[in-house]
């Protein structure tokens, strides 16, 4: 059965508005699961050093930017014909907002899968890809927390996704300082490892685009908004 707050947007005499609103967030949820899956094929294809692979990536990010335009014109329509007010309206102003984030993280990914191809054809970067598989790890799993926690409007795990996002951080400063350090050591390791440092630096932009849309999330349900609000001023807001 569902839940009060899952049933929140689906509960207008209109049949035809609960399928418009049904319809936006399920095509929202497809991008989301293209992005996530972008996300983690352009890790592997840098650990791989799978450059068609990553070439393939590279090509898809077309379909990422399509979904978001129609995304965009599928909720234009929404506030044009439906006028939504109050939560509706919350809901259609968060997706527009998380599309952005989605179409941003497939930004990253494509950025990734770049330096997958370069790092392929310069040879295997000699330090970096064990803490680039970790924090990619770590950020597609909160990018598919964050998509669930929309899916069934649950406030509590966004929340959690916003204290994932500390580690993210502390995680990517400590590769990146292993990563200057073993430059500083051998000249001859600059270049590659500037490389891996830029891919860590996409990875933690993704797991920042994962904490926007669980704050999107916590402003559909609670009705504030969460945004530069620190952890446990959102704690206070989503436990009362």
């Amino acid at each position: 059965m569902p839940t009060k707050k899952e049933d929140m947007y689906g509960d207008h005499i209109s049949h035809q508005f609960n399928d418009d609103l049904a319809q936006l967030k399920n095509d929202f949820l497809k991008m989301g699961g293209l992005v996530e899956q972008q996300t983690r094929d352009a890790v592997d294809a840098l650990i791989d050093g799978d450059s068609y692979g990553a070439d393939e990536i590279r090509a898809r990010d077309k379909v990422v930017d399509k979904m978001e335009k129609d995304l965009d014109e599928e909720a234009t329509r929404v506030i044009a014909r439906r006028q939504p007010a109050a939560r509706d309206l919350r809901l259609v102003i968060s997706v527009i907002k998380m599309v952005a984030d989605l179409e941003r993280v497939g930004d990253e990914a494509k950025k990734i899968a770049k330096f997958a191809i370069n790092l392929s054809d310069e040879g295997q970067a000699p330090r970096g890809y064990v803490e680039v598989r970790h924090i990619g790890n770590h950020v597609t799993s909160m990018l598919r927390e964050a998509l669930d926690a929309f899916s069934r409007l649950d406030a509590e795990q966004a929340l959690r996704i916003m204290k994932e996002d500390k580690r993210v951080d502390e995680e990517y400063q400590a590769a990146a300082r292993a990563l200057l350090t073993f430059m500083m050591e051998d000249a001859r390791n600059i270049s590659r490892c500037m490389s891996v440092m830029w891919v860590l630096r996409a990875l933690e932009r993704i797991g920042d685009h994962a904490c926007n849309i669980a704050e999107n999330v916590i402003y559909m349900v609670e009705g504030e908004d969460v945004r530069h609000t620190p952890v446990e001023e959102a704690e206070k807001i989503v436990g009362r």
